[in-house]
């Protein structure tokens, strides 16, 4: 256990890289082999784009990771939050931590970036992406990397999280968003059995759809359960979902980077009415 905790406590940032583009490469080769939907679209066009975003949020987390630092520190020094005021062992942190950080700093934020119009004016970027592969997870604006960034902060006083626990779910957080965004076609009874933990694809991808209510389900990240719990859970047929948002279709905003960086600024778009009647 020791060495455990002193690997995350000091995880090299070329090993934290390597994870980032070894997952991105990993899934991006296992859709090429297996993918749900055919890949007909610039590939390489669309990959830029994600991969622009995905630079920004690396970035803007690298240039703020020392108040993740401070407030591990403090939390520790202090003996502030749920796992160091519960004297919990190892495991006992290990599996609390993650289940509250991923609560707090996935799910919630997702779940309240759906909700507040400013907050959504950001995430939509996320959502205008029609062609929803493993590069899609880090697709976010750099202001909601911002607004991430402030909750995951959040967590980690809530919780208590020393460093390690802080690194462990944001490695967990980084391979299951690259996973569950993937353009893979997993066997039902895999994806059905790891769903009962952990998010897949299936379960995500109904996320994408470009229509309410089912843009507004499932916004689990790590864990499952929270959208089982919380009754945002929603199951249905992949094959019929279309990507996108419906306030958004248009190639010539959602495909350019400097149109897509300003639409937080440009005015809340109400979701067109949709017939609830509609079923996938």
């Amino acid at each position: 256990m020791e060495a455990f905790i002193d690997y995350f406590s000091d995880m090299p940032s070329l090993h934290r890289s390597i994870l980032l583009v070894g997952g991105l490469t990993f899934f991006f080769l296992f859709e090429q082999a297996v993918p749900l939907f055919a890949i007909t679209y610039d590939r390489t066009k669309h990959t830029l784009t994600n991969v622009f975003f995905t630079l920004t949020t690396v970035v803007i987390n690298f240039v703020m990771a020392f108040i993740l630092l401070w407030s591990a520190d403090y939390v520790v020094a202090e003996n502030f939050g749920i796992i160091q005021w519960s004297g919990l062992n190892f495991w006992g942190q290990l599996i609390v931590g993650l289940l509250l950080m991923d609560l707090i700093g996935a799910w919630l934020v997702h779940f309240v970036e759906h909700q507040v119009k400013f907050l959504w004016q950001f995430h939509v970027i996320h959502h205008t992406d029609q062609h929803v592969d493993t590069t899609t997870a880090n697709r976010h604006h750099p202001g909601e990397s911002v607004i991430r960034f402030i909750f995951t902060t959040a967590a980690v006083f809530i919780v208590g999280a020393p460093i390690w626990l802080i690194f462990v779910y944001q490695t967990f957080s980084i391979v299951l968003t690259q996973f569950n965004h993937s353009n893979v076609k997993l066997p039902d009874w895999l994806d059905n059995a790891i769903c009962l933990v952990f998010c897949t694809p299936n379960m995500h991808r109904v996320h994408h759809h470009y229509r309410q209510p089912y843009s507004d389900t499932n916004y689990g990240n790590i864990f499952s359960f929270w959208d089982r719990i919380f009754g945002t859970y929603v199951k249905v047929d992949n094959s019929k979902l279309v990507y996108g948002v419906d306030t958004y279709m248009d190639k010539e905003e959602t495909e350019n980077i400097w149109t897509m960086l300003k639409i937080p600024f440009t005015g809340y778009r109400s979701h067109i009415t949709y017939e609830k009647e509609e079923k996938l």
